[in-house]
């Protein structure tokens, strides 16, 4: 994982999940290849974080399952 300071310059074409709503509490992600940069929608000018595509692969999968390893 790496930090992106300001994910609004990065010229990406953000997007979030069609099932949120207007609210902006949401992630937003990217596509860009080789790797998922990630940002909150509420502060889109923050930072992002960016994750290997089956380090995300696996956690959109976990969360899925809707069951949590205990840590």
């Amino acid at each position: 994982m790496s930090v992106i300071d300001n994910a609004s310059a990065t010229g990406y074409n953000w997007f979030k999940s069609s099932y949120s709503g207007d609210n902006n509490t949401c992630v937003e992600c990217a596509d860009v290849p080789g790797i998922v940069p990630v940002r909150d929608s509420k502060a889109p000018d923050g930072p992002a974080l960016t994750f290997s595509k089956a380090s995300w692969g696996a956690f959109v999968a976990l969360v899925k399952t809707e069951t949590y390893p205990s840590i």
